[in-house]
């Protein structure tokens, strides 16, 4: 089990999406809006979860390079209303894609102790995002959850040209932040993009697994919410 250093950590990196921001609450609530305007006249309850693993699918993908961004948005959904066997159109199918993304960033939910956690690391070490997301959509997220005062460094995979768990998206946001690994640490929710990603260039790693989820063969630290990372830092 590798253990944390807090003696060392002088930079903290954190990944955005599930991590900090409530990624499937702020979804939700995008796809009802957009649903209502395209009048879609399926219950969402149902079209989510179907369409939950298929986009954590096409998100894997896209993390390796089998999809593109055009990809990703349209096949997301028309996976998803392929297997619900509803008729719509590849037009309204692009349309929701776009005003998905449109609405998706002005829902802010954080999760649980975001602000708390973020104040009592601001003045001990600088803070930083590393995010796979889209860079016009993950800035207006950070900036309309007020949170975007609170770092220094914000890197997306977009600005790098590769995604986590690439080392190359590590050693260019190190770079940037002016840091060393050896005195940076990972903080994120995704094993293979932000933890693996992070230890494999020589940073430590703090996982965040809020839904509990039983991880083999686990050799890094776990925190089930944010403020449990005190204990460590």
């Amino acid at each position: 089990m590798k253990t944390i250093d807090r003696n060392k950590i002088k930079h903290i990196f954190f990944d955005l999406d599930h991590t900090l921001w409530d990624f499937e609450k702020n979804s939700e609530l995008a796809l009802q809006k957009v649903f209502k305007k395209q009048n879609i006249s399926l219950n969402l309850d149902t079209f989510l979860e179907v369409y939950k693993p298929i986009n954590l699918e096409f998100w894997r993908l896209f993390r390796s390079d089998k999809v593109t961004k055009s990809e990703l948005r349209y096949g997301r959904l028309k996976k998803t209303f392929d297997a619900l066997n509803y008729t719509i159109s590849d037009d309204v199918i692009d349309t929701i894609g776009i005003e998905y993304i449109e609405f998706l960033p002005h829902f802010n939910y954080l999760f649980d102790g975001t602000f708390e956690i973020l104040d009592y690391l601001k003045d001990k070490y600088k803070l930083h995002i590393i995010t796979n997301g889209f860079q016009e959509v993950q800035l207006k997220k950070m900036e309309s959850s007020k949170i975007i005062h609170y770092f220094d460094a914000i890197i997306t995979s977009e600005s790098v040209g590769v995604k986590k768990p690439n080392s190359e998206v590590f050693t260019y946001s190190l770079n940037l932040a002016n840091a060393k690994s050896e005195n940076s640490l990972m903080i994120g929710d995704s094993v293979e993009a932000d933890i693996l990603g992070a230890l494999n260039v020589g940073m430590q790693a703090l996982h965040c697994n809020f839904d509990n989820v039983d991880i083999k063969s686990q050799n890094f630290k776990s925190v089930t919410s944010l403020l449990e990372i005190k204990q460590y830092l």
